[in-house]
């Protein structure tokens, strides 16, 4: 028994080492990414095109000063301005959503640097667009010759301006529906004879909402992690100061012996140089090794971070107040603005001349802060407003609309009325008590717990992920760096998303797929949300960093039995895939892991009951790629040892952002 005993041990510690050889592929592909951040910076700067670099705090600053100072531009230069400041923007929130989880710590650069440049490029926009607004409201040529009263409606891939004047001021005009459009509003008789605009501004993106809590650390692990980790940092950092300094010694008495005995001889001094440019390259292998190994634990940290659950729910007291952690908007935000008409142009001997107001556009208050000099009860009643969906969001389920309350900065359920959905014309009518900005949720967690998922191989360096919900099948490909939406099923038919054929990092991919309604990657609040079978996070991260190592040449899929072992294990099925074509009956293996152990179970899928008992003839392994290889054809073996690393880690990070042994 001993002896059995002291075999295991040798067999798992060579297993491991052999692991941790396999395991350099994810922090090559990390150095990998910081090269390419490296390069696109460096091109950027070369590029001389007058935009600035997101990461550097001042060209953001000088950017956003010479903006503020140009003036009466129209809606339509707004609008071609806004794709260079939305594109700013994007790269700012990749920049800060593609951080290493060491800098995560600084909340003061956060605080400065989100907060600050973010917020004023996005409320310099939004003023852009008023004062944009104003200068075509003045514009009283645009007016409709049938009814008399201005319309107009500018569309563009990232904002669409509806804005209706109220010039004829005629009270039986009370229904404003925009031309070759059923959007528009039903207004009240105090507002049809009134000096006032309606503007409808639909921003395709939400820039009113706080930032969404997209794979945020908590914080009593992150501290924990980041502390392990810079902790190594230190620790290798001293080993690399130390190797060196040793080395500069050796290399200092060499040169002072040689100096001392004065050697003539030609061929004895290439030797010692020969001596000496190997013990450099001696030193810069540890050095380099050294950093490595720095760079892989920095990974696993963040690696962790993915799959940690927050301790604390957040926390809501109103009821009326729409939680973000639960729900999540979609299709954009909607600026519902009532406005004071601004002063007319007036042509005076071939001259155009425009009183222009110093406190700008002002928006109408409705209904008024005191009611007093109006007789009726009813003279304020809600606006009713019929609103057009987004044509590349999914809703799952009728949309519920919320309105911003800029007050408490927060989104309210309360204020709106008789809401009713037309999917097939995917119009939402409602009534507001009072305008603002309104926007579209659903249930964040609508595709979670997922029904089943499999990953398989297609072709060298290239998987398909496809997860099963109540509601839809998602297909994801993903090659080398890069992940694709394949296709979409919703109730066994077909779904064309604009996403589909479109290559993507994993970062920017996650981000559209949940803008567009398809959200199957869980946050570390989502557990509160979703009964799941919550697996031990360092079980779950192993098994994934595992699965993707074998992903090139093996599918694994999702296994009942999952849900009955504990959450110490975790059990899926595996069977080796090396060409396309499906068999009609594959003979899959099933598969239990510790993180330390992996074993092959004697049930099957089909088994009336669930039993830990090992398969007959097969033994206990440290890893799954030692599992899997005593049922493996060398060319399947080979195929794994021959993958990408930027493959490997796109698929680990797919596999650590759907935490499918969690979330099944």
């Amino acid at each position: 028994k001993e002896k059995k005993r002291r075999k295991e041990e040798n067999d798992g510690n060579e297993e491991l080492e052999e692991l941790y050889l396999l395991e350099r592929c994810f922090p090559e592909a990390e150095k990998l990414k910081q090269e390419t951040r490296l390069l696109s910076r460096w091109k950027h700067y070369i590029q001389c095109d007058g935009s600035p670099d997101p990461s550097v705090a001042q060209e953001m600053n000088t950017f956003i000063s010479l903006w503020k100072e140009k003036t009466n531009e129209t809606f339509e230069e707004v609008i071609e301005k806004s794709k260079v400041v939305l594109n700013l923007i994007e790269k700012l929130n990749l920049f800060y959503w593609k951080r290493p989880p060491c800098d995560l710590q600084d909340k003061k650069y956060n605080k400065q640097y989100q907060e600050s440049i973010l917020n004023n490029l996005q409320e310099l926009l939004h003023l852009k667009f008023n004062v944009a607004t104003e200068i075509l409201l003045q514009t009283s040529t645009l007016a409709d010759l049938d009814s008399g009263n201005m319309e107009k409606v500018i569309k563009d891939e990232n904002v669409t301006l509806y804005v209706w004047a109220n010039l004829k001021k005629n009270p039986r005009h009370r229904s404003v529906r925009f031309s070759e459009t059923q959007i528009g509003f039903e207004i009240p008789r105090i507002l049809a004879t009134s000096d006032i605009a309606v503007r409808l501004l639909h921003t395709h993106y939400d820039h009113v909402s706080a930032l969404h809590p997209v794979s945020t650390p908590s914080k009593e692990h992150t501290s924990t992690v980041t502390e392990l980790v810079k902790d190594d940092i230190e620790n290798v950092e001293k080993a690399i100061s130390k190797e060196v300094k040793e080395e500069s010694k050796q290399q200092g008495k060499r040169s002072h012996l040689i100096q001392k005995e004065e050697i003539k001889v030609e061929e004895e001094r290439d030797d010692i140089e020969v001596k000496m440019s190997s013990a450099e390259e001696e030193s810069e292998a540890i050095k380099c090794e050294l950093e490595m190994k720095i760079l892989s634990e920095t990974v696993s940290a963040a690696q962790l971070l993915l799959v940690e659950n927050s301790s604390e729910k957040p926390d809501f007291f109103e009821n009326d107040v729409v939680d973000l952690c639960q729900f999540t908007t979609l299709g954009g935000v909607y600026h519902l603005d009532i406005l004071e008409l601004p002063p007319q142009c007036k042509p005076v001997k071939g001259w155009m001349i425009v009183e222009i107001l110093k406190e700008g556009l002002q928006k109408y208050t409705y209904p008024p802060e005191t009611t007093e000099d109006f007789e009726t009860e009813n003279a304020f009643p809600p606006i009713e407003v019929t609103l057009e969906v987004h044509e590349n969001v999914i809703f799952f389920e009728d949309p519920m609309v919320v309105r911003w309350d800029a007050e408490g900065k927060h989104w309210r359920t309360d204020g709106i009325s008789n809401v009713s959905y037309k999917p097939n014309k995917r119009l939402v009518t409602f009534s507001l008590d009072t305008f603002g900005p309104v926007t579209l949720i659903q249930d964040a967690h609508i595709n979670m717990p997922y029904q089943s998922w499999e990953l398989r191989p297609l072709d060298v360096n290239k998987v398909l992920l496809t997860v099963t919900t109540v509601f839809t099948e998602i297909q994801i490909q993903i090659k080398e760096n890069l992940c694709m939406l394949s296709s979409v099923k919703l109730k066994d038919k077909k779904h064309i998303s604009i996403l589909e054929g479109t290559w993507m990092t994993p970062i920017p991919f996650i981000i559209a797929l949940k803008e567009a309604g398809l959200n199957i990657f869980p946050t570390r609040h989502s557990h509160f949300y979703v009964i799941i079978n919550n697996k031990v996070p360092l079980v779950e991260v192993k098994a994934y960093r595992q699965m993707a190592l074998l992903s090139s040449a093996f599918a694994f899929g999702w296994s009942k039995w999952n849900l009955l072992c504990n959450s110490t294990k975790v059990v899926f099925k595996v069977r080796e895939h090396l060409t396309e074509e499906c068999t009609e009956n594959p003979n899959w293996a099933l598969l239990m892991f510790s993180g330390d152990r992996a074993q092959r179970l004697k049930i099957k899928e089909e088994s009336e009951a669930f039993s830990e008992a090992l398969k007959e003839e097969t033994e206990f392994h440290s890893t799954l790629y030692h599992m899997v290889r005593d049922f493996s054809s060398k060319e399947a073996m080979e195929k794994v040892r021959s993958s990408s690393c930027q493959f490997v880690n796109s698929v680990c990070h797919m596999l650590l952002s759907t935490r499918l042994l969690s979330y099944s």
